[in-house]
């Protein structure tokens, strides 16, 4: 079971390698709270093709919490309070993470792939270390007070519990704004083995907190001219917590980007419509190589 430290707090990361042609792996990077099955459809499709990295973010599946022993037992609004002012992560401290995965698995180039936050670490990354070959940056922002921010009704959806919610019936509701309803109702049985695959690797609410105060003090907007590496944007035009609009902001900024809009895709369109969006990555990364 492969685990990178940094101070001293374990990361445990999944590493699949082939027999391969030298190509530079491809490291998924997940979203605020996501465990890694996020990513299963996008590693199917890139598998025969590509070497692939996956570690669990600080606080999500099999990684440490690395929070203060006391802050897990406060109560909720207490514990959040301190945890988004004070003991909370950062989204600096989670790139150093992602450094000390590819460092212990000896990789010295790779295609980073990041959503929501993970796409929020993956540009930290490529700014503050040298291993990244492409970025390819899925329904995220660059942050800061220009950035296209998180509706309000979508942050209180995402971290409301109601009353007398089971776990599974409270992660479904914190979900809704991330999938199209439309999606939602036509598949019942993945929305099913999706709170499952939740239950077992996403972040406890302590940790996913921890995480949320790092999106919240998230700000590389004056800084991303100094990205140099070919970088992909995705977005669904009917992200519903990332605005869209984001997308052509980052645009702006990094000089060799190029935006590809998924027409009425949500916030998880890489879920959504799978198919094309590895067509679109695969061919991207192929471009690289």
């Amino acid at each position: 079971m492969p685990q990178a430290t940094r101070d001293g707090v374990s990361i445990y990361y999944e590493y699949e390698r082939r027999e391969g042609d030298g190509r530079a792996p491809v490291v998924f990077v997940q979203g605020l709270g996501f465990g890694r099955w996020m990513w299963r459809w996008q590693r199917e499709a890139v598998a025969d093709e590509y070497d692939i990295v996956a570690p669990d973010n600080r606080g999500t599946g099999r990684s440490d919490t690395g929070l203060p022993p006391l802050v897990p037992r406060l109560p909720g609004r207490l514990r959040a309070l301190v945890l988004f002012k004070l003991a909370g992560y950062s989204i600096g401290g989670l790139a150093a993470d992602l450094e000390a995965v590819l460092d212990d698995a000896g990789i010295y180039d790779a295609h980073v792939v990041g959503a929501s936050m993970g796409g929020m670490i993956a540009q930290r990354y490529a700014l503050e270390y040298s291993r990244a070959k492409t970025l390819t940056l899925c329904c995220t922002t660059h942050g800061g007070p220009d950035a296209a921010p998180v509706p309000d009704e979508t942050q209180e959806h995402m971290f409301d519990a109601p009353d007398g919610a089971s776990e599974r019936e409270t992660l479904r509701h914190r979900m809704r704004p991330a999938f199209n309803d439309r999606f939602t109702n036509r598949n019942p049985h993945l929305m099913d083995r999706i709170i499952e695959w939740r239950l077992e690797q996403d972040a406890d609410d302590p940790a996913r907190e921890a995480q949320a105060a790092a999106v919240l003090n998230f700000d590389v907007s004056d800084r991303l001219e100094r990205v140099r590496v070919p970088t992909l944007i995705l977005h669904g035009t009917n992200d519903r917590v990332v605005p869209a609009e984001n997308a052509r902001l980052l645009e702006e900024k990094i000089a060799d980007s190029r935006v590809e809009l998924v027409e009425g895709g949500s916030h998880l369109f890489f879920i959504e419509d799978a198919d094309a969006v590895n067509e679109t990555v695969l061919s991207f990364l192929d471009e690289q190589e």
